[in-house]
């Protein structure tokens, strides 16, 4: 196989310049979804070569000669030399994870099995390359239909997309469980309603992480679309506080909840990579601050230490 050098240094700049603001990385490997090629482009370039088995897209979860892609793709990434620091992907400490794909589905499959496979292989696999760095999934956080926990899902749609969150964090070689939550997206009801569950989803999924998984659960995304019929600023605002409020609780109490993050942060010259939930923080100060709020108490339940760099400037400023 052979790739862009451009695009690799292109990555390389965006790892060496996170190590300069202390900025920890969680890195996807591959998108369930359309954009940016996704599995549906390994699944094409298997057909187009006369190599696969099927033209579906699920076929990139079961197909030998897309998982041969997949992992020659993996092991290029992660023992890639950074030209920029000197420092192998794998060796690199400002990586904080590997997700192995962001937000996966197999409803070829509904009962799970497929995709159950799938994620227990390319962990394992990742773990023969790198012991050092964490692996997750970037699940939506879906349960599937036989769960006891489905009725927490948004609708009973959900429980047919062959995907489990607790199931599939239930593997040695993922490390902390991640899901989303996109409450405009899923729940066509009120704005209260859509708070409501907001709460339930958020608390749900820590749940799992303390009394099941025994793991830490981050929000990896969220967001409240700004292209929604009466959307205001402070209703997004109050989604937020919902789950700062319920992430720092847990994270006080020692809990599986381990942070969350917004989808997404933007800045000026990033229009064509925007959608309706963009965001430019510092020209939305209510929104700014709410953020600075939380990432500067939740630093400070680790103690003064970890209030370093920008992060320890930003705290001081907001305490002015």
């Amino acid at each position: 196989m052979k790739y862009c050098e451009y695009n690799w240094q292109a990555l390389d700049y965006v790892i060496a310049e996170a190590r300069n603001n202390g900025v920890r990385l969680i890195l996807s490997l591959v998108n369930n979804l359309h954009a940016y090629g996704g599995k549906t482009q390994y699944v094409q370039w298997a057909w187009d070569e006369g190599l696969g088995i099927s033209s579906s897209n699920d076929s990139f979860f079961y197909d030998p000669t897309t998982q041969g892609y997949f992992k020659h793709f993996i092991k290029t990434v992660l023992t890639r030399k950074n030209t920029i620091t000197g420092i192998e992907y794998r060796e690199d400490p400002i990586i904080l994870a590997w997700e192995l794909i962001n937000e996966p589905r197999c409803t070829s499959d509904p009962s799970g099995d497929t995709l159950q496979e799938w994620i227990k292989e390319m962990s394992e696999y990742i773990k023969t390359i790198d012991e050092k760095h964490l692996v997750t999934i970037g699940l939506e956080g879906f349960y599937e239909s036989n769960s006891p926990k489905s009725a927490d899902n948004p609708t009973k749609f959900e429980g047919s997309l062959g995907t489990d969150f607790i199931r599939n964090n239930d593997i040695q070689t993922i490390d902390f469980a991640s899901f989303h939550m996109y409450p405009d997206k899923w729940v066509h009801k009120s704005l209260d309603e859509k708070l409501e569950f907001a709460e339930k989803w958020i608390s749900s999924h820590f749940e799992d992480g303390e009394n099941q998984l025994k793991k830490p659960v981050i929000l990896s995304e969220f967001g409240l679309s700004g292209h929604t019929e009466g959307f205001e600023t402070a209703h997004r605002e109050k989604l937020i506080k919902i789950v700062d409020e319920i992430t720092y609780k847990s994270a006080e109490s020692n809990g599986a909840g381990a942070g969350s993050f917004m989808w997404q942060f933007m800045v000026k010259g990033m229009d064509e990579y925007n959608d309706d939930f963009g965001v430019i923080p510092w020209e939305l100060e209510s929104t700014y601050n709410v953020m600075v709020e939380q990432s500067c108490r939740l630093a400070r339940l680790r103690g003064s230490s970890a209030l370093k760099g920008s992060l320890r400037d930003v705290c001081r400023r907001s305490e002015q």
